[in-house]
């Protein structure tokens, strides 16, 4: 058995409260997922509703996605525990069915009809009426109908509908994808509404906005980001909006991932009451709410504000809709709209992680605090951008600054992927808020940094490299694109679409392969194929599914008759250079390694350590450190730590520590240098984005794997 962490969070006891989490097993370890059970802290059994999310290819569960519900009391952490040495049972029904649903005083049957959410909805017999999402564009009013209505989770806790359809005019017409997330004996459900725009031009929103119309003698409007606001009133409406100017004059000092503050709208008269809140609106403003004598506007996008949703993009938002008796107190109201944005998410030791091996050789017996301190404050540093089509990314200082933007802000796009490291920064330490990082990030980019509509099969389906706007150079290629921490989300979130991300990503990298450039040895450099290689061990590893191996071979064969062409792998450079580019090589280095791991083959140990080898003797300066590149004008200091994971293998593999003493001078140097490009930038407006100081998520993703590998290894030989 482990535990299951509550830390004190709320003042305010939370009674049945529904969570969730992951965890990975060893290989033949559990291979029945109702053996899985969780006892409270007087040992006894909770209801739970579990489900793999990933097999070792014995069969056996690799990764379990649970769900329960526990009682957190006022004012103190909590420990609940989790087995599997269960007996097996049958799985709990659930409390729905199809499209129908009735919980703690709801009765709901979803529609198919056109403009139309609901085909009943009641709270305790009283019927209120809540809209289908609607969009206006300068096309004017779009309508929308949701074609088919499809379960994607359903038991005992949770019951998960997702609706596809179409959001339309006349002449044009999107894709939509609605998720209604319904608990067990709670009158409340989250609506999350993704637009997709399938379309070969942008779609300019000018308001998208859900009324629910219910008849109120008294509403207000609140947001907090400390101490709760509220605007209320029995007769004018009261209007709240969030946009750049509110934020940028607004003091805040939380981690937003985590949390900001609130952003609800209530109506409530003699009857009910209907409490709708903006999950994370701050972050993804514009975002606006009116109440009134005839309910509630919740503003998506506020009338008359413009987010441009380019051709290919999507972006998801998110509104909890809270049904409460009429007497509810308002602080009451505040707290389960407070709870929504900052949920109960337990978090587990990194013993669970170490000991199933599912990650990178990260955790060591010996942390040094000197180490430590540097991880938090990379991990920590990025900066943060809010706006709807910008929260979850951030700008690159360095290419920003080189003009590849043509004046614009560089966003990173997700380059060295972020939600990853994230992901082990919370596996290592069992830390919420990595977590929380990583979540926030992947979702951003299967929104905005991958193509969802492209007439060209060498864009759909991949992830745009850093570029101004997000996507506007319309570029994709096989060294911008990572799927390790899609699929770590998909295991901590039980949401399947970051699973269907990640393989869209593959299969795009495999028909970028096709491309003659990758035919012949020599042509592109060894980042490309490099990237490309990683992505499709990933995918084998994780769907054990062998398509993903056939583009493997053919890239560690291309490197074989590189090595054997050229003796070298050089990268084309300038028209008349082929040149050592000590990052690449590493990068190369670092995922035939991962091809390894699957089927460890002599001739691809030696091809590394050949090339490690090299770089050691030639591409370092008097200093100790390796260069940039191999040219004149480019062998200034390297400052990308990817060469300490390839020192790490070549170590692995021989045993030598003289490997792990040649990286110690960059390991220091790296150590040394982790202030940001962009600290000290005041918050400011630039283009759809509020910035706040901070370098940009690159500096922390580049860093996470390399540096705990050289750390791991560098300690458990004394050099540290």
């Amino acid at each position: 058995m482990f535990d299951i962490f509550f830390e004190k969070v709320y003042s305010r006891p939370l009674e049945n409260e529904p969570y969730f989490f992951a965890f990975p097993l060893k290989k033949g370890e559990l291979t029945d997922i109702n053996r899985i059970y969780i006892t409270d802290a007087d040992g006894s059994r909770m209801p739970i509703q579990a489900k793999p999310t990933a097999l070792w290819e014995d069969g056996s569960i690799k990764w379990a996605f649970v769900r329960s519900a526990a009682d957190l009391p006022a004012n103190k952490s909590v420990l609940y525990r989790c087995g599997t040495d269960g007996e097996g049972s049958t799985p709990a029904q659930g409390f729905a069915d199809g499209r129908t649903i009735k919980t703690d005083g709801l009765d709901i049957v979803l529609s198919t009809e056109k403009n139309k959410l609901f085909d009943r909805f009641l709270y305790r017999g009283i019927p209120v009426e809540i809209s289908a999402p609607r969009l206006t564009t300068k096309d004017g009013s779009w309508e929308i109908q949701t074609d088919t209505w499809t379960t994607a989770e359903s038991g005992p806790i949770c019951h998960i509908a997702e609706g596809k359809g179409r959001i339309f005019t006349e002449n044009r017409s999107a894709d939509i994808k609605l998720t209604l997330t319904f608990y067990a004996d709670k009158p409340w459900f989250e609506l999350a509404c993704n637009i997709i725009n399938t379309t070969d031009e942008s779609i300019d929103i000018n308001a998208l906005a859900v009324n629910i119309d219910i008849r109120a003698d008294r509403f207000m409007t609140a947001a907090s980001n400390y101490k709760t606001r509220y605007n209320e009133s029995s007769s004018e409406p009261v209007y709240l909006e969030i946009d750049a100017k509110y934020l940028q004059y607004e003091s805040n000092e939380h981690n937003p991932e985590v949390f900001y503050g609130t952003f609800f709208g209530d109506c409530t008269n003699a009857d009910c009451g209907v409490c709708a809140t903006v999950f994370q609106a701050q972050q993804n403003f514009p975002k606006a709410m009116e109440a009134s004598k005839t309910g509630l506007k919740v503003m998506l996008v506020p009338d008359g504000k413009s987010i441009v949703l380019k051709s290919g993009m999507a972006r998801q938002q998110k509104i909890l809709v809270h049904l409460h008796p009429s007497d509810m107190d308002k602080q009451d109201i505040n707290h389960r709209s407070t709870a929504y944005q900052m949920p109960a998410r337990p978090t587990l030791s990194p013993d669970v992680f170490r000991r199933a091996g599912v990650f990178e050789n990260i955790f060591t017996d010996k942390k040094i605090p000197e180490q430590e301190i540097f991880l938090t404050g990379k991990a920590d540093e990025h900066g943060r951008c809010y706006g709807m089509l910008n929260w979850g990314d951030c700008p690159d200082g360095g290419y920003t600054l080189q003009g590849r933007g043509g004046g614009r802000l560089v966003w990173t796009n997700n380059e060295y992927d972020f939600p990853h490291a994230c992901v082990l920064m919370y596996a290592r330490t069992g830390i919420r808020r990595y977590m929380d990082y990583a979540l926030v990030a992947a979702r951003h980019q299967i929104d905005v940094d991958i193509c969802h509509y492209s007439k060209d099969p060498l864009i759909m389906g991949g992830q745009y490299e850093h570029c101004e706007g997000h996507v506007d150079a319309k570029k994709v290629v096989c060294s911008h694109q990572w799927v390790e921490g899609l699929l770590d989300c998909w295991h901590l979130s039980g949401d399947r679409e970051f699973f269907d991300a990640a393989v869209g990503i593959g299969h795009n990298v495999q028909r970028l392969l096709e491309q003659p450039i990758f035919q012949k040895s020599g042509q592109a450099n060894a980042r490309e194929t490099g990237w490309a290689l990683r992505t499709l061990c990933a995918l084998y590893r994780e769907t054990g599914d062998k398509q993903w191996l056939e583009k493997c071979d053919r890239i560690v064969g291309h490197f074989r008759e590189w090595e054997e062409e050229y003796g070298l792998w050089l990268a084309p450079y300038t028209d008349n250079t082929a040149i050592r580019v000590v990052f690449m090589i590493a990068i190369a280095v670092c995922s035939l390694m991962r091809y390894y791991r699957l089927d460890p083959k002599s001739d691809v140990r030696g091809m590394m350590l050949r090339a490690v080898d090299d770089l050691v003797e030639n591409a370092r300066l008097d200093n100790g450190l390796f260069y940039y590149k191999e040219l004149p004008s480019l062998k200034r200091l390297g400052n990308n730590p990817i060469i300490l994971e390839a020192l790490t293998y070549a170590y692995e593999l021989t045993g030598d520590t003289e490997y792990l003493k040649v990286g110690m001078p960059t390991f220091e140097y790296i150590h040394g240098t982790a202030a940001s490009i962009l600290s000290g930038m005041n918050k400011r407006e630039a283009e759809d984005a509020l910035i706040c100081g901070g370098s940009g998520t690159k500096g922390f993703a580049q860093v996470m794997v390399p540096f705990c590998v050289f750390y791991t290894a560098a300690a458990k030989e004394g050099l540290l």
